[in-house]
């Protein structure tokens, strides 16, 4: 069997533009959630925490090489920053990233959506066309880096909701593994918008405060904005390259329960965990880390603890929420920390979960409180739970 290995990580948050940055704030704990947006804006803004993303949108445009690219919304922005500083990081030049053999898969549910107010206005008079008339779509991200970098191998954009960019890497690791692909470019971005904010709102679980997950009195998410990219290859493409860790593991399954809720009983979340650990051949015990979906909401942070004790048990490791530093990225979420979770395995370092300090009865289990340095840390499990029950687990594991 094909070993898919990660070669290249990039990532775009609240905490950081680029992939040191955002370990740094991670092991000072100091949370990129804050009231005070300065490029986002909406009635929300002073009431309710946000992850918003610390570079203005001509920062950006400024530091990336699409000078000649018209009409980029944030959401293509940040994805363009995340894309190249995985590449570079993994060196892949024009013509690999031109091969047929390397495709390139992202997960985005706002897209073009972060223009909310233009979109209303173009939609309401359609005979004064702007340059972003072809950004609104959920996949215009996508197909804008696949002009820039003219990639011509397998390209798709999967939206489903915050399983989106987790549901990328495992269909890119599948490519890779079944031998379609040499490699693939997986992840997702997600800007901050009014339309999510007011959707999120309406379903009563933005909380005013610094989001708690895990913790007894959390009262809901606070929404963030992120890009995060790994590079997956073969082992054999990836000879003489640094390698971050292995794709070992992935698990999809989807408990039907509700449109915007997982079944208390846990059985959509218990089964993605096992069929990941299944795949990559683990037992619970040989799991050390778990970074977990943890949004602070009051039915996902209870499902999902109800699903780690009945799988884990007594092995239970230990675990944590880094929603709590960057908020809730959405279709950028499942990337993101899994780029947080090779960081871990790379520098035996295990993150915190911030705020919280009271354990969900009656499980009576905390999460990570404070950040701790020279761990072993072979295998980690990330999670990321989606709208209308979709539940994806990957395992990563140390490349030996």
């Amino acid at each position: 069997m094909i070993k898919v290995v990660v070669t290249g990580r990039g990532a775009i948050s609240a905490i950081g533009n680029n992939v040191a940055e955002n370990r740094q704030r991670l092991i000072t704990g100091q949370t990129g959630l804050s009231k005070a947006s300065k490029y986002f804006t909406s009635k929300f803004t002073e009431s309710h925490p946000f992850g918003e993303i610390k570079m203005s949108d001509e920062e950006m445009l400024s530091s990336l090489a699409v000078p000649e690219m018209k009409g980029l919304t944030r959401t293509d922005l940040i994805a363009f920053k995340a894309f190249e500083e995985a590449i570079q990081e993994a060196g892949l030049d024009s013509d690999t990233l031109s091969h047929p053999r390397t495709g390139f898969i992202s997960g985005s549910t706002v897209g073009g959506m972060v223009l909310t107010d233009q979109v209303f206005e173009d939609g309401s008079n359609r005979a004064q066309r702007t340059a972003f008339l072809e950004s609104y779509d959920y996949c215009s991200h996508t197909l804008r880096i696949v002009e820039q970098y003219r990639i011509h191998g397998f390209t798709n954009t999967i939206n489903t909701a915050c399983s989106s960019s987790a549901n990328a890497i495992m269909m890119g690791a599948r490519l890779i593994r079944s031998g379609r692909a040499d490699r693939v470019i997986v992840g997702g971005a997600d800007s901050l918008a009014k339309f999510t904010v007011n959707g999120f709102n309406s379903l009563q679980i933005l909380s005013e405060d610094l989001c708690r997950p895990f913790d007894a009195n959390r009262k809901g998410l606070n929404l963030g904005e992120a890009a995060a990219y790994l590079v997956l290859e073969s082992e054999a493409c990836a000879k003489g390259k640094k390698i971050y860790g292995t794709v070992s593991g992935y698990g999809n399954s989807n408990d039907a329960y509700h449109a915007s809720a997982l079944s208390e009983d846990a059985v959509g979340v218990i089964a993605c965990m096992q069929a990941a650990l299944d795949h990559a051949g683990l037992e619970p015990a040989g799991i050390d880390y778990i970074n977990a979906h943890g949004t602070a909401t009051e039915n996902n942070d209870l499902t999902e603890i109800t699903g780690l004790g009945k799988l884990f048990g007594e092995h239970l490791p230990p675990f944590s929420s880094t929603k709590s530093f960057t908020g809730h990225t959405l279709a950028a979420a499942g990337a993101l920390e899994a780029v947080y979770s090779l960081m871990s395995m790379e520098h035996g370092e295990l993150y915190a979960s911030l705020n919280c300090e009271q354990p969900i009865s009656p499980l009576d289990e905390l999460p990570i409180a404070a950040y701790q340095e020279q761990q072993e840390i072979n295998a980690v499990l990330s999670n990321s739970f989606g709208f209308g029950g979709n539940c994806t687990s990957l395992v990563f594991k140390q490349h030996l």
